[in-house]
């Protein structure tokens, strides 16, 4: 009879241990190694670029100022004894009082002739500003006409990159914008404690300048801060207005569906493009004034509507619909639902996106040059229709400067643009932990 007897499996112990898995543990080892290396390399790159940024930029917060005893007499600025805003606003005349002052600092005799030429060199340690920061503060008050006050004026760009070590006394003088003679000098005021570095205001009070020492973010601070009210006033309220009905009340068909698809596509469009409708719609056809707040509040908000579209309809998708049963369930009307419980849900999500839309807004930069935001905007701007500019375009025209200071001044405008960058995404952030609700 045959035998039809299967031979008994074979023991675990016998069985082969390696069934690929030492090749698939190594594959899982490198290709954890790689992700390493690429984080590793990426946080490399940052660390490389914030470190650069700071070691230009954080100088910028200091500016080298010189102090001085300067006796506002009343026959130079006003003679007339009138007080007129008009003839105290006439800046040349305070350069009578300051460059005297300032050649006594250093030695020299105002009224020597043979010293004239020493003279003008000694005010190119001046900056021509001075004159404009001694005259606001006689404007800002009158009664100091007649007295004698100790001020501290601004040095020149040039001398201020010296003092910060930007400008080194080895190199050769014909190639150095500071002279020999300048350089004693300043050594001697540094000893004398008369030139110092001190906080540097004027960089977030002043406008435009071709100076330098001169030139703040001012102007492209409250420029940005319209153009950011504006956003949020309109784009705000229309894409929750959108989404809402978008999402709940529109009927599915393929006008949704193209509508749709048109919205996700805005949200890739490039920016420049939305530049060039603004030049054309609001400007060419509206007559709206050039380089002015509320068009580039206007171009940035049709930017930032598909963004804040987007996340607001995600935003209510996340809010579950056992939700509006139990509302419907209770009575409540549609639009009850929504509002009294749907939105309220759906908040932390419509924050956060509107958050980070206007974030994205703060940090654009081509659009606000199609329309014109590149002028040379001195003086503050008082409403939406004057001209201004942006934060990051003040730091595109900083960094085409040609004069050194300039560099420590488009990283320190890069610094603050982050910071401001930085506390957005980080509300953002705090909002959603703060309101999320978990299901």
């Amino acid at each position: 009879m045959t035998d039809l007897s299967v031979p008994p499996a074979q023991s675990t112990a016998q069985m082969p241990r390696d069934y690929g898995l030492k090749k698939r543990y190594a594959s899982e080892a490198r290709f954890k190694l790689y992700g390493m290396i690429a984080i590793g390399m990426g946080l490399l790159f940052l660390t490389l670029l914030f470190v650069s940024i700071i070691t230009k930029g954080y100088t910028a917060f200091e500016q080298t100022k010189i102090q001085l005893s300067l006796t506002l007499d009343e026959k130079i600025l006003d003679p007339a004894g009138t007080r007129d805003p008009k003839q105290l606003a006439k800046a040349i005349r305070y350069n009578k009082i300051i460059e005297p002052a300032f050649y006594q600092a250093i030695g020299l005799d105002p009224k020597d002739k043979a010293q004239k030429a020493d003279r003008k060199l000694a005010k190119k340690i001046i900056s021509r500003g001075a004159a404009i920061e001694l005259r606001d503060m006689v404007l800002d008050n009158p009664d100091l006409i007649g007295t004698t006050q100790s001020v501290w004026i601004l040095a020149s760009g040039d001398v201020d990159s010296f003092v910060k070590g930007q400008i080194s006394r080895q190199t050769d003088e014909k190639r150095r914008q500071i002279k020999d003679k300048q350089i004693a000098w300043i050594d001697a005021l540094l000893d004398q404690g008369i030139m110092d570095k001190k906080f540097n205001s004027g960089l977030f009070t002043f406008g435009a300048s071709s100076r330098p020492e001169t030139a703040g973010i001012g102007v492209a601070v409250i420029g940005s801060l319209f153009m950011m009210g504006i956003v949020l006033v309109l784009a705000l309220p229309i894409g929750v207005a959108a989404s809402i009905y978008l999402e709940e009340f529109a009927p599915k068909n393929k006008w949704t569906d193209l509508i749709e698809v048109n919205i996700n596509n805005l949200a890739a469009v490039p920016s420049i493009v939305f530049g060039l409708l603004g030049l054309a719609v609001f400007i060419n056809f509206a007559g709206l004034p050039r380089s002015a707040s509320i068009v580039g509040g206007l171009v940035l908000t049709l930017m930032t509507l598909p963004t804040i579209i987007i996340a607001t309809r995600s935003a209510l998708k996340a809010v579950p619909p056992s939700i509006r049963e139990a509302a419907l369930g209770v009575g409540a009307s549609k639009t009850q639902t929504i509002f009294h419980h749907v939105l309220p849900l759906a908040s932390p999500g419509i924050l956060t996106g509107t958050i980070i839309g206007l974030a994205q807004a703060l940090g654009e930069t081509a659009p606000l040059l199609m329309i014109g935001m590149v002028a040379f905007v001195k003086d503050i701007p008082v409403s939406p229709l004057d001209p201004a500019t942006a934060l990051p375009v003040q730091i595109y025209m900083w960094a085409g400067a040609a004069e050194r200071a300039f560099v420590e001044r488009t990283s320190a405008a890069i610094l603050i643009l982050l910071a401001f960058l930085a506390i957005m995404n980080i509300s953002a952030v705090l909002l959603r932990r703060r309101f999320e609700r978990r299901w």
